[in-house]
């Protein structure tokens, strides 16, 4: 049976592009499984050849989707997405807030531009690409928002004003769950443990660190994009109607384990 827990409704992913590498991103995953379940996907992102992959993706299985060239960083560009998604089908429903990057070092080590990158492309882009989704949401009477923060946040590993403003995304996640949900709109946040995707491929993981990574879960396996897209899908659909300012790791058990079991 087909699924159709998004059918009818319409959906934007930012930072859906697929990048070029092994494995799979966690905002092509959601795009693609969105599709799958019924949705009309906007894929957003500053790349429009990497957004077009995500694009012939759904398009070979016969959903529904187009692509938006965006710098998220920009509040017109961000209006501009979300009058994009009216255009095209006159309503949005689903809000998938992936656009994240890393940053490493300590208060002492990370310089004022490693702070002010982590900020405005971790927390920033959330809250201009919500800011001008909301309102249009709220007019159609509700929706759902999933924001990507990461285990990060709550067990740190020498990525500081990474983990800080993923942290930030989390509270932002809980603020805007209050905020909205008098106009309908579930917010909630789903915070990846150590999955592999091209990004993390590109950054150099040889077989020995893969495998390293995956005796640190309880469960022994390796996570996937598609393991992210899972469940924000859950969170986006109605399946979680009753579900909002909550953060569901999706990291093999990894953030309930010692480092020293």
């Amino acid at each position: 049976m087909s699924d159709t827990r998004l059918a009818g409704k319409v959906a934007i992913v930012t930072g859906g592009g697929a990048r070029p590498g092994d494995g799979v991103g966690t905002g092509r995953a959601a795009a693609v499984l969105f599709a799958r379940a019924g949705a009309k996907v906007l894929i957003v992102d500053r790349d429009a050849a990497a957004a077009k992959v995500t694009l012939d993706d759904i398009l070979a299985e016969g959903g529904e989707a187009a692509v938006f060239e965006a710098d998220l960083s920009d509040p017109a560009d961000c209006a501009a997405m979300a009058a994009d998604a009216v255009s095209r089908w006159g309503r949005i429903d689903v809000l998938d807030n992936n656009v994240g990057a890393n940053a490493r070092g300590s208060v002492v080590e990370a310089s004022d531009d490693d702070w002010a990158r982590a900020i405005e492309l971790n927390v920033m882009t959330t809250v201009k690409v919500s800011r001008a989704v909301v309102p249009i949401m709220a007019d159609g009477g509700g929706g759902a928002i999933v924001n990507l923060s990461s285990v990060s946040a709550t067990r740190p590993r020498g990525l500081t004003p990474y983990s800080m403003a993923k942290g930030a995304v989390i509270s932002l996640t809980r603020a805007m769950a209050v905020d909205h949900a008098p106009q309908g709109i579930r917010v909630n946040c789903v915070a990846p443990g150590p999955i592999y995707t091209p990004m993390v491929a590109g950054a150099g993981m040889d077989p020995e660190l893969r495998e390293k990574r995956k005796r640190a879960t309880p469960l022994g396996v390796e996570g996937t994009g598609w393991d992210v897209g899972y469940a924000v899908l859950y969170l986006a659909s109605d399946e979680a109607r009753y579900v909002t300012g909550v953060m569901i790791p999706v990291d093999g058990g990894g953030s309930i384990k010692s480092p020293q079991s």
